[in-house]
């Protein structure tokens, strides 16, 4: 299979979890389109009634209203029952990089408001420490942005300012420049992003540390579908520390 036909087995997979009448967040990027496009398709067909989406980027909203998802005007108020969404690496603990779109930012948002966050993707993006393969997107303000690369550089970084392919820095929908990372292997996820959220200037970073519920990896052997358990209001999902008791593997060739 090629690595779109995993990335579409893996969306598909997700989408099983889809009920009617749910409120669902509709991830960026390329792994994310198939979900969104096949929850469209289910609606079309009758087979889902009453889902609303919940696009995390500009995009995203653009293919959920030409899928026929209709789309919700989202002030925080209510609940979101699932977000399928993709990442960019994962660890064994399911901590992610996010952000290689650019709409890290709201995929946070977004994720952090849902009683579960699926992440799909094609085992590609396995990896043994987060960090071992690719850098972490940090949301930067544009006023004063250089003062934050030499932060990052503090720490350990070595920071590239994304830019468009016009030759302009890229901007996110919220208007923000973004800085890619490179670390090597973070050892320890929940302590780079609590060093890296504590200065100003910086609006988000692409660590997802104890974000993820389920992860569903589709490989030339099938799908791994691995989980957490699912949050709740007293949970703090910052943390991944932990993860690795709950990020156990549930089964091969299903999900």
């Amino acid at each position: 299979m090629t690595t779109e036909q995993l990335k579409e087995l893996a969306a598909y997979s997700a989408v099983d979890f889809v009920r009617s009448g749910m409120i669902v967040g509709l991830g960026h990027g390329s792994t994310a389109i198939y979900a969104i496009r096949r929850i469209g398709h289910l609606i079309r067909i009758g087979q889902l009634v009453n889902v609303r989406g919940v696009p995390c980027s500009t995009a995203a909203g653009k293919e959920a209203v030409q899928s026929g998802i209709p789309v919700e005007v989202w002030d925080g108020r209510l609940q979101i029952d699932l977000t399928i969404d993709g990442a960019d690496e994962i660890d064994p603990d399911l901590n992610l990089i996010k952000g290689g779109g650019g709409a890290l930012l709201r995929e946070k948002i977004v994720a952090q408001a849902s009683l579960r966050e699926i992440i799909i993707a094609d085992d590609s993006k396995l990896s043994p420490f987060l960090g071992a393969c690719r850098a972490v997107p940090v949301v930067v303000t544009p006023f004063g942005w250089r003062s934050q690369s030499f932060f990052l550089e503090s720490l350990g970084a070595k920071p590239a300012l994304r830019i468009d392919p016009d030759g302009k820095p890229f901007a996110t929908d919220e208007g923000n420049f973004i800085l890619d990372c490179s670390f090597g292997p973070i050892p320890d996820p929940a302590d780079m992003a609590d060093r890296i959220r504590g200065r100003a200037g910086i609006v988000e970073h692409g660590i997802w540390a104890g974000v993820a519920t389920d992860v569903i990896a589709a490989g030339p052997g099938g799908l791994k579908h691995m989980k957490r358990s699912p949050r709740n209001e007293n949970r703090d999902n910052r943390s991944g520390k932990n993860g690795r008791q709950h990020g156990k593997e549930a089964g091969k060739g299903g999900a």
